[in-house]
């Protein structure tokens, strides 16, 4: 089984190219450094907090919940 932080990285992938998004647009609408949604989509990705979430839920406008939503 996948840790979360590979779902979750999956995740923002697949929702960001849903949305048309490049990475550095993801960032300026979740108030976010690029730097920081590199890490959370790169090959190592890091754990995110809950504060970071938020803001990327935010930018997609969709719950928390919705963004762990990992099907």
């Amino acid at each position: 089984m996948k840790e979360i932080r590979f779902k979750l990285r999956e995740r923002i992938r697949e929702l960001r190219k849903k949305y048309g998004y490049t990475q550095q647009k993801l960032a300026e609408l979740a108030e976010l450094d690029y730097k920081h949604i590199q890490k959370l989509e790169g090959k190592n990705p890091t754990n995110p907090r809950l504060d970071t979430l938020e803001k990327i839920a935010k930018a997609f406008r969709i719950s928390v919940s919705k963004l762990l939503d990992f099907k």
